[in-house]
């Protein structure tokens, strides 16, 4: 043992000799809390519901709204023992007097939220103050608030800081430091700020644009701070925001009116994979400033939180995925900061006593004096270790947050969830009593134990979607990772990529048929949406001799690309999948240029064309060898699947990428030949698909890529007799002309022709009256009006109910205020232009049409002076009859409808001729069971946004006039590009058969070979 882990073990002992001197229960508070705590950490299940209900409870307005919630939450309990146990009589009086339960659930959950909240308001928390002060505890104080949708939201918040600022140096202008030495080092005023809170339109991938905007407004607290003697530190969030945050703090205090200023700081992260680096540049930037700051070192809150995004998105897991390695890198970061203890002052915030004794015991190692740094506990937990540093002379801050209950509820769920962790040093020692030694062990030789004596590096990152290579038919279907643009060098190779597709702009494309590159006499031109005297590039058009040499081409090479194998046409798909992945930036700065996506828009676009091809390439792989249909004695019957035919594909342009890969890509697995039209505004991207796949291998007249009027060569080619199968998506006037006119036989047609037709919507998202605001606003503003409401799944339909209709309101019209217009090429850009100058007309005229019928709420009025920007628009006062709330607009214009109650929303919701994609805000269990089964909608999204489909994980897709109820990345799809055929043979001879007949027969080629 070493002679730093023998102080460890003799220190850390000594603070449990303390402990156990004055004993309490991890649940200091009894009777409710203590029934929910207990039962919490005996039944994993269980505890989701009870802390869904906790969340839920302040938002429930009348005693039978509780009541209803509490029995939908536990209605369907695996053991209603342990619910009776944990409600008491609560349950028992529901069905006799809920105006009785229900305020005394309400009490009990409020009493249980102050066991963490210090105070509701200033006022409030320095009754707390003045005790913890008598106990020689200092505090920062904190500010809890619902999310910060809007810029009224985030300037009141910033007023509500000062405010606290204020009352906090006035009330305390004569207390002391308690230890009385170094106090020039700690500062009795200290707020922790969080920079979510002062702008509601931080964006991770334009960090500079985002400090531009907190800069201005906190330079008045920092200033007053100063001018108070006060301590300001900078919180650390999400990983998304932790970059911003750190660059926002280098930044400010480099200024000349602050850079001498020490009493400044910022939180580290233990269970960051990179917090060591960013420590390191922290450190170094302190030097060079010449000025002492602080740094809250802590482990961290968010750890359920960054696994489950970095799972979503196929993200490199940036936190510790095991305790004991956040706990070694937390002392590991602790060293670090007592080694650079000149010019950076340390607080350690941990309830784990090992942490705690390991800080102390290597500064008693480097000689650093215990009143040069402090320990910070959070408020309402871990009282008697408290009380043991402060008797052993250490220096102790508590974390106060203060704020009403409602606002409050998601930290409170926090520390919650932190209290019963199985991993949680505070359950392991005051609730399971676990032995001193183990709670002391070593953090690292607990790592070497469970990896064999080998220790990952500090630096390492996990991908946590990786099992089995996704080929392999057995494996987990994984999407492709979505780009982090948090990750500065993701932001600068979209910013070169941007500069690279500029100095590209005005390239021509021509046609390609049978693999040739045709030139013809008329070119038509692809504008920026954004500039639309920018030329991004020519196009050759064709017309009817051209559409007639494409089919002819996609016929006569249908019969060899029917009979290769599935297989290499499956591995042709994956190659096409590499180069996408591959040219992935300079596609997305294209489509910022050509259809005016913002950066994640374009980068999602990129994304789901590769997992088209990835994924159509393993559908295929599973339905591609024939397979017995019956196991009968004597008889073999194998169905298999032939393809269609030539296949005509008409893609859109809101998807241009995406959309017309999916479709090509199926219907080229399948067997089918392709001749695929992009639309006018997207045809270079089109293009670029067509040279990704010839860069692949599709063999010459499998693909044909035809550019032309949609009128002339679309409708001759819909029209003709050799092709047999078309996959469309656009508009509903167009989709119904093709349904109809491929219904007409054509003299000499071999086939019926076969049409795939997604169209548009009318999609509505109901708000319920218990909806969590901060989730459903920020959800619905962004499936309004994100890449200008251009998508078929966009929310056009607000539907609110009335109980909830004024603060939704409130909220809504904020958020949609605060939305950043202009151009995508910058990043951050929600809204960027609408397509072109026809659909600029017609959603202005929508406009017009919304003003006479229904109340103009918001208007955006802060437009770019060029290029075809549509304000982001708010009706209110809609009725379900309107034009507005029936017809589809396609552009960032948002009807809101008011309605008394469920039935009447889900009424309204299905009370059109579209039924494409629908949304439900709600916590309650019933209502959402409810909407799973009654709202019209091929795509259901509940408590999420109505847009972002993702390959194999949302199959996409509607009904009625959206289209035939396809599912576009689904199961299935591929099978609306096939023929079923089945084979049988007898294979009995004489009386004998074989015993045994193959599940799987080899593909049915001839000549094999």
């Amino acid at each position: 043992m070493t002679s730093l882990q023998s102080e460890i073990e003799q220190r850390g002992r000594r603070i449990f000799e303390l402990v156990d001197k004055y004993p309490e229960s991890l649940f200091s508070k009894a009777g409710f809390y203590q029934r929910l705590m207990t039962l919490s950490m005996r039944d994993e299940q269980l505890k989701l519901q009870l802390f869904r209900f906790v969340a839920v409870l302040p938002s429930l307005h009348t005693s039978g709204a509780i009541i209803e919630h509490l029995q939908e939450y536990f209605a369907d309990a695996h053991d209603s023992r342990k619910v009776s146990e944990f409600l008491g009589a609560g349950i028992r009086l529901a069905g006799i007097v809920p105006w009785i339960s229900g305020p005394i659930l309400r009490w009990n959950v409020s009493e249980m939220a102050r066991q963490f909240i210090a105070g509701r308001n200033p006022n409030d928390v320095m009754r707390t103050l003045r005790k913890r002060r008598i106990q020689k505890i200092g505090f920062t104080v904190d500010l809890l608030g619902e999310a910060v949708v809007s810029e009224t939201e985030a300037d009141e918040y910033a007023a509500r800081y000062l405010d606290l600022l204020e009352g906090l140096a006035r009330e305390t202008r004569d207390w002391v430091d308690p230890l009385g030495i170094n106090s020039e080092l700690f500062p009795v005023v200290n707020l922790s700020v969080k920079i979510s809170a002062l702008y509601s339109q931080i964006s991770p991938d334009d960090p500079a644009e985002t400090i531009a905007h907190l800069a201005p407004k906190l330079r008045p607290l920092l200033r007053r701070a100063r001018e108070l003697g006060a301590f300001i530190n900078f919180d650390m969030e999400s990983y998304v925001h932790k970059n911003a945050t750190l660059e926002l703090f280098k930044t400010v205090f480099t200024e000349e009116e602050f850079k001498d200023w020490p009493h400044a700081g910022i939180v580290i992260q233990a269970y960051l994979r990179d917090s060591e680096a960013d420590l390191r540049d922290l450190i170094e930037w302190g030097r060079a400033r010449r000025t002492r700051f602080a740094v809250r070192l802590v482990k961290g809150a968010y750890w359920d939180y960054e696994t489950t995004k970095s799972r979503q998105n196929g993200w490199d897991c940036p936190v510790y995925l095991q305790k004991p390695e956040s706990d070694a890198n937390f002392e590991a970061l602790t060293r670090l900061l007592l080694e650079n203890e000149s010019i950076v002052t340390s607080a350690f915030g941990s309830h784990n006593v090992r942490s705690i004794a390991h800080a102390q015991a290597f500064a008693e190692e480097l000689g650093i004096d215990r009143s040069r740094f402090e320990f910070q506990l959070l408020y309402g937990m871990a009282g008697p270790i408290k009380r043991a540093l402060v008797e052993m002379g250490y220096r102790v801050r508590e974390y106060c947050p203060v704020g009403e209950l409602l606002p409050g509820m998601s930290y409170l769920v926090r520390r919650l969830l932190e209290n019963t962790s199985n991993e949680g040093f505070l359950r392991a020692k005051f609730s399971e009593n676990v032995p001193v030694e183990d709670l002391l062990r070593n953090p690292c030789e607990i790592l070497r134990a469970s990896r064999n004596g080998v220790l990952p590096p500090s630096n390492a990152t996990i991908n946590m979607t990786t099992t089995k290579p996704k080929t392999q038919p057995g494996a987990p279907y994984e999407n492709a990772p979505l780009t982090n643009f948090a990750l500065p060098e993701n932001q600068e190779k979209m910013r070169a990529a941007l500069r690279e597709q500029r100095k590209q702009l005005g390239r021509k494309v021509p046609l390609t048929i049978k693999g040739e590159k045709i030139w013809t006499d008329k070119m038509f031109s692809s504008v920026n949406p954004s500039q639309p005297d920018q030329i991004v590039g020519y196009a050759a058009e064709a017309g009817i001799p051209e559409a007639e040499r494409a089919v002819a081409a996609a016929r006569a090479a249908f019969e060899k690309w029917r009979r290769t194998s599935f297989e290499e046409r499956c591995k042709l798909l994956e190659r096409a999948a590499e180069i996408l992945e591959h040219r992935r930036f300079e596609l997305s700065a294209l489509e910022v240029f050509e259809v005016g996506k913002p950066w994640a828009e374009a980068d999602g676009d990129i994304r789901e064309a590769i997992d088209f091809c990835t994924f159509y390439a393993r559908r295929m792989r599973l339905i591609g060898r024939p397979r017995l249909t019956q196991n009968v004695p004597g008889e073999e019957s194998y169905q298999h699947y032939w393809p269609r035919g030539v296949a005509l594909v008409i893609a859109p342009w809101n998807f241009p990428m995406a959309i017309l890969c999916g479709m090509v890509s199926a219907a080229l697995v399948t067997g089918n030949t392709v001749i695929m039209k992009p639309s006018e505004q997207s045809v270079i991207i089109g293009a670029m698909l067509m040279e990704i796949y010839e860069e692949a291998g599709v063999p010459p007249g499998v693909l044909n890529f035809l550019n032309g009027k949609g009128s002339v060569i679309g409708a001759h080619m819909v029209d003709h007799k050799d092709v047999d199968l078309i996959a469309f998506t656009g508009s509903r006037e167009v989709g119904l002309w093709i349904w109809e006119s491929a219904g007409k036989t054509r003299e000499g047609q071999r086939e019926l022709k076969r049409v795939i037709c997604e169209m548009g919507g009318k999609n509505a998202m109901i708000v319920d009256s218990d909806a969590d605001l901060d989730e459903a606003i920020v959800d619905s503003i962004y499936s309004a009006f994100g890449f200008q409401g251009q998508k078929c799944s966009a929310l056009s339909r607000l539907i609110v109910l009335e109980e909830n209709y004024d603060r939704v309101m409130e909220r809504l019209l904020g958020a949609a205020a605060s939305v950043r217009v202009g151009n995508p090429e910058e990043p951050g850009i929600m809204v960027g232009p609408v397509i072109d100058e026809a659909a600029y007309r017609r959603i202005l005229d929508y406009i017009e049409v919304g003003k006479k019928e229904a109340t103009l709420a918001y208007q955006a009025k802060e437009l770019p002076p060029h290029g075809y920007f549509i304000p982001p628009t708010i009706f209110t006062g809609v009725k379900p009859d309107m034009r507005i709330a029936r017809e589809e607009i396609f552009g960032p214009v948002l009807s809101v409808l008011k309605v008394g109650d469920l039935d009447e929303a889900i009424e309204v919701a299905n009370g059109t001729d579209y039924a494409l994609t629908g949304g439900f805000f709600s916590r309650s269990p019933a209502n959402v069971e409810r909407i799973k089964a009654q709202l019209e909608a091929g795509n259901v999204y509940i408590n999420r946004p109505c847009t972002g489909a993702i390959v194999g994980r949302h199959p996409f897709g509607g009904f009625k006039m959206s289209g035939g109820g396809t599912k576009a990345g689904g199961q299935d799809y591929l099978l609306n590009f096939l023929i079923p055929r089945v084979v049988t043979e007898n294979v009995a001879r004489h009386g004998l058969a074989p015993e045994k007949t193959p599940e799987y027969h080899d593909e049915f080629l001839w000549p094999r070979g």
